[in-house]
């Protein structure tokens, strides 16, 4: 007698660079224009009426109604449109829900570029070559893209192995396309790797407790002792940055206050932003390939709940009452957003579950003054930012703060303190506003 192996649904995404002549990226930047306008008139509709006229039916109506009264809205796809719709709505359930904030209007220059496609069908994608693929963008027609994964197309793609989707989104290095692919696998046997606590730091990114820590090799400190803001590229093009970006001042002076940038500025401001967004590949590059290692080499991962928005708070203070080390305060919160904690965390979360394993959250406080052999607060153990000596005369233990921190980690999560798990196997799922309490 056989039984049937359980499968379960995985959605996940798939992110490649799009092949365009100007004529094409003036189109889809007029759908992406368009998008964002028909957002702003359908917040505008929602803010005006009364809640009993908020409905979904009478918002479907508005779009059709300013579809066809705009004409330049009409390059905007209907099932586009839709989909703009169907975010707003949901933009209002999180809201509700206590997930995020409510939905605002989508400024011109400050919010990012983006179409959606949500029917998988009318993409047709097929590979022409082993690096390059054609996909159909409504409206626009058939374009390449970077073929770096084997999507299921074709012959490949079938009921439970499919895409359903995509999303067109613009940064600093061009126009991406981002497939939505669902598929059904079994899932993964229980991780039977070693427990291993992670402190997240400015000198040593990634701290762990068996003293395998991981570093990007790239100093978070100029020779001079200040904080190296653009420590993702190398000399020559900090050298470029330092210019454009002195340029830009240059060009600055010259325009008068609620004066519209030139054409020139603009022009350098797109050329700071690609070297920007190059140093941002750089590092999401080193955090897809560093936890991807650990996920698969680990069986459980903790580490500390940071409030990393409230780390990252100015010291300036106000008038009546300044701040102190403003400057210095400024470098190290400019150095703890380089190495983007938050991001580490969620790559570690999936890639955890992805593999069998689990990844857990324990109390921060303390796990940096404690010593880690003993267990003992003692005034004046951190000598420095990476040395700790113990002063407890039973004790004297000695060595590197991170990784004191990473052993602490780790022997609170084994001594019950640990949080709700934050992904894995037996997620704790609890209602909406309810704050996560001790799970043991």
């Amino acid at each position: 007698m056989t039984s049937e192996r359980r499968l379960d649904r995985r959605q996940f995404g798939h992110r490649a660079r799009l092949v365009l002549s100007s004529a094409e990226i003036r189109l889809i930047d007029d759908q992406a224009h368009a998008a964002r306008t028909m957002w702003n008139c359908l917040h505008a509709w929602w803010t005006m009426l009364s809640k009993d006229k908020r409905t979904l039916a009478a918002a479907d109506a508005a779009i059709r109604q300013a579809r066809k009264e705009i004409d330049w809205l009409g390059v905007l796809p209907a099932q586009a449109a839709q989909a703009v719709l169907k975010t707003y709505f949901q933009a209002w359930k999180n809201r509700w829900e206590g997930r995020a904030q409510e939905p605002n209007f989508k400024a011109r220059f400050r919010s990012v570029m983006s179409v959606d496609i949500p029917q998988g069908r009318d993409l047709q994608i097929t590979r022409v070559h082993r690096r390059w693929g054609m996909v159909n963008i409504p409206k626009v027609g058939r374009v390449r893209f970077r073929w770096t994964r084997d999507l299921p197309v074709g012959k490949k793609a079938e009921t439970d192995n499919r895409i359903t989707g995509a999303r067109l989104v613009k940064d600093a290095l061009g126009w991406h396309i981002a497939f939505r692919i669902t598929t059904r696998e079994s899932p993964p046997a229980f991780h039977q790797g070693p427990e291993v606590g992670i402190d997240a730091g400015v000198n040593i990114p990634l701290a762990l407790s068996d003293g395998n820590h991981q570093d990007h090799g790239r100093p978070p400190r100029l020779p001079d002792g200040t904080s190296d803001r653009d420590k993702w590229l190398n000399p020559d093009e900090k050298v470029k940055l330092l210019r454009l970006e002195r340029w830009a001042a240059r060009l600055k002076q010259h325009r008068e206050p609620g004066q519209r940038s030139s054409n020139r500025l603009r022009a350098v401001y797109d050329q700071i932003g690609k070297l920007r967004a190059k140093a941002k590949r750089r590092a999401t590059d080193w955090q897809h390939r560093t936890t991807t290692e650990i996920a698969r080499r680990y069986g459980v991962i903790v580490v500390e709940h940071l409030d990393i928005a409230n780390m990252t708070k100015s010291a300036r203070g106000t008038i009546e009452e300044p701040g102190k080390n403003v400057k210095q305060k400024a470098g190290l919160n400019r150095s703890i957003s380089q190495e983007a904690w938050g991001r580490t965390v969620t790559m570690l979360a999936y890639k955890a579950a992805r593999f069998g394993g689990t990844l857990h959250k324990v109390p921060a406080p303390g796990t940096s003054q404690r010593c880690s052999a003993c267990g003992f607060f003692t005034p004046g153990s951190r000598e420095s930012q990476a040395v700790f000596v113990c002063k407890n005369p039973g004790c004297g233990w000695s060595g590197n703060a991170d990784w004191s921190a990473a052993r602490n980690v780790l022997h609170l999560y084994r001594m019950g303190l640990a949080l709700v798990p934050a992904a894995g196997r037996a997620v704790v799922r609890r209602s909406p506003g309810v704050k996560p309490a001790a799970a043991r």
